[in-house]
């Protein structure tokens, strides 16, 4: 499957998700229409969302700004070459270090074609992906969601999305989760994009692009 074309959100699939649970009609009702979150394909974006992991996404934007300032850029020629020095400049854990140079080392050496990602299955992204250390399947569900357009992406591993199911829901456990998203194939990334505008609009925040 190449990269969709066309936008997550589209009439069909919203009268869709509509029709199989009330849930997105209340979310409409309070918050209206998700945001089409759309973030450029390529290295850059892949480094943006490690830094997501398991951070605020406030804290995460102003490390990924401090870094881009201190080393000129965010390449993978710059962040390979980046000193230890420079990189706790950026604010950067201990581990997120270790992630990003890894990446930077696995498309500098051709490990990782992050241009040829878009001509592959979200199997075949999510194998390519996840081979790199310090990428996991959330990352790897974000960056086919956001910037693949994967339309049937569900990313259990995000916490936001969790909190908002045990709120809406009567899950509780990650099986029930997944049991309960079962009837939103083949647009359960829709109905990501729904259950993340309730849980940020709600708190008064945005997703940074």
């Amino acid at each position: 499957m190449h990269k969709n074309d066309k936008n997550i959100i589209n009439t069909l699939d919203v009268e869709f998700l509509f029709s199989k649970n009330v849930l997105f009609n209340s979310i409409y009702d309070s918050y209206g229409m998700p945001p089409e979150w759309d973030r450029a394909s390529g290295f850059e974006t892949l480094v943006k969302i490690i830094l997501e992991q398991q951070v605020s996404l406030s804290s995460a934007k102003a490390h990924f700004d401090k870094l881009k300032e201190v080393i000129g850029g965010i390449t993978p020629k710059l962040i390979s070459e980046a000193t230890e020095n420079e990189l706790n400049d950026g604010h950067l854990s201990r581990q997120k270090k270790v992630y990003v140079k890894a990446l930077a080392e696995a498309v500098l050496s051709g490990e990782l074609d992050v241009e040829m990602l878009e001509e592959l299955t979200e199997p075949e992204v999510r194998k390519q992906l996840t081979k790199i250390k310090g990428i996991g399947n959330w990352t790897a569900d974000v960056y086919l969601m956001m910037c693949l357009k994967q339309k049937d992406i569900f990313p259990i591993g995000d916490i936001a999305l969790r909190n908002t199911l045990k709120e809406l829901t009567d899950a509780t456990s990650v099986e029930e989760m997944l049991t309960v998203a079962e009837e939103w194939r083949p647009v359960r990334t829709l109905a990501t994009f729904f259950l993340w505008h309730h849980y940020l609009t709600k708190r008064g925040r945005t997703l940074p692009t």
